[in-house]
């Protein structure tokens, strides 16, 4: 381990303990590294199959998973399938999985719980609710046997990701955002260089992707849960 002190012990329930200093330590420690750097050092500071990846395969995944899959080809990536997805998102994620040759496991509500969510609407009524039942909660039972979960967020996406830091914790776990501090023109010369294909919804105007009941073709995340206050699934806060 190079950083003993940041990356802590596991407690019982297979979580890492970690203070906020430890946090500080290792948010000082990332900072200078690019986000290539950074993940690969994150398989060395954590046990590599203490590491959580997810991945919702939508407007830009290729990038992220791209990464991933050269520094590490055996990280398992977990995909949640909220029954919900737009039929290009179950294609795109499949041609990725051939291309990259990807690791996926399906993360999902039980099939009670999302037919309540089906036959109520919920998207519709309390869009908070069927996140919550459809996402938020299968992953949080998933979440329990890692250390650290790896997402791909940027600040540049929305308000309340330009305030993240590389790591934080959230719910017990802690929280890598290796590319936080990526702009949108790296991010770009990056799919340029290595030929990555976009989701195939964003050549009609669809910049941020989730459930087809919530997503209209927009800038940003304008086209996300369009008439309500709503920016972010719960995932991520």
């Amino acid at each position: 381990m190079t950083a003993p002190t940041a990356a802590a012990p596991a407690s019982s329930a297979g979580r890492a303990v970690v203070d906020a200093a430890g946090i500080q330590l290792l948010n000082d420690q990332y900072r200078p590294l690019d986000f290539e750097a950074r993940i690969r050092r994150l398989y060395t500071d954590f046990a590599p199959d203490k590491v959580l990846v997810t991945s919702s395969f939508a407007a830009t995944s290729a990038y992220f998973l791209h990464i991933i899959a050269t520094i590490r080809p055996e990280q398992v990536v977990h995909f949640i399938d909220t029954g919900y997805h737009f039929a290009e998102t179950l294609e795109y994620r499949q041609y990725l999985i051939e291309r990259f040759g990807l690791s996926v496991v399906d993360v999902r509500a039980e099939d009670w719980q999302h037919q309540f969510t089906r036959e109520e609407q919920t998207w519709n009524k309390d869009p908070d609710f069927c996140c919550s039942v459809n996402k938020v909660e299968p992953l949080e039972q998933v979440k329990t046997r890692y250390q650290v979960w790896v997402s791909s967020l940027m600040r540049w996406q929305t308000e309340h990701r330009a305030d993240l830091d590389i790591f934080e914790v959230r719910r017990g776990i802690i929280k890598f955002n290796p590319m936080i501090d990526v702009t949108q023109a790296e991010r770009d010369q990056y799919i340029r260089e290595h030929d990555l294909p976009f989701h195939p919804l964003v050549a009609k105007g669809y910049s941020s992707i989730g459930c087809l009941h919530c997503t209209v073709p927009g800038d940003g995340r304008s086209g996300r849960w369009v008439g309500k206050p709503k920016t972010e699934c719960g995932l991520h806060l």
